[in-house]
């Protein structure tokens, strides 16, 4: 099998590092972050709390992978209020993010994909009155499954912050099949 790690750096992510989802913690602190609804999600997306499952579901799930990869865009900014950079890296990293759950889909069909931020697949989502028009395509992020990202870096042997001036976006695909634990790439 092509190493997932090579195939996220040709895709244009700037870091990937095998992760092992028996090591992740699913933390209660993280969904109240959700429940506080910052982003305006809560309640309002398929792909958000409390519709993608208890913190108990989302971790039965978690445990059903034996692989995973996470992947990390970093962008420069010309100082933290680049919104055009914020923006710019953030397109870039959810189109990388999506080309690169395709490839994985078709080498290992069982997979969990968690992003950066909210489902995007849809305009609109159809929560609460309709059911979700593409539920196999439909991506939650890592904060809705409970996990802490900076955590998850760290559990990879990522940065999670690569200095001032810089933004980072960080997903990650958990699996069950063939196993790229023992591979890092990085092209900083």
């Amino acid at each position: 099998m092509r190493d997932l790690c090579e195939l996220a750096i040709e895709i244009g992510f700037s870091h990937a590092a095998a992760l092992d989802p028996q090591k992740l913690r699913v933390l209660p602190e993280v969904r109240a972050m959700c429940a506080a609804n910052r982003c305006r999600q809560y309640g309002h997306s398929w792909s958000c709390p409390p519709a993608c499952g208890s913190l108990e579901e989302t971790e039965k799930e978690i445990r059903g992978f034996d692989g995973g990869i996470l992947v990390q865009t970093t962008a420069a900014l010309e100082d933290e209020f680049d919104a055009d950079g914020i923006s710019a890296s953030g397109k870039k990293h959810k189109n990388s993010f999506m080309i690169l759950v395709r490839q994985t889909r078709l080498l290992l069909p069982d997979c969990l994909p968690l992003g950066a931020g909210a489902c995007t697949v849809c305009l609109g989502c159809t929560y609460p009155e309709k059911a979700c028009r593409f539920p196999g395509r439909r991506i939650s992020s890592m904060e809705a499954y409970g996990l802490l990202v900076s955590e998850v870096c760290g559990q990879a042997g990522l940065k999670y912050y690569y200095g001032p001036k810089t933004l980072t976006w960080s997903s990650c695909i958990l699996y069950k099949g063939e196993d790229s634990r023992d591979t890092e790439r990085d092209i900083s």
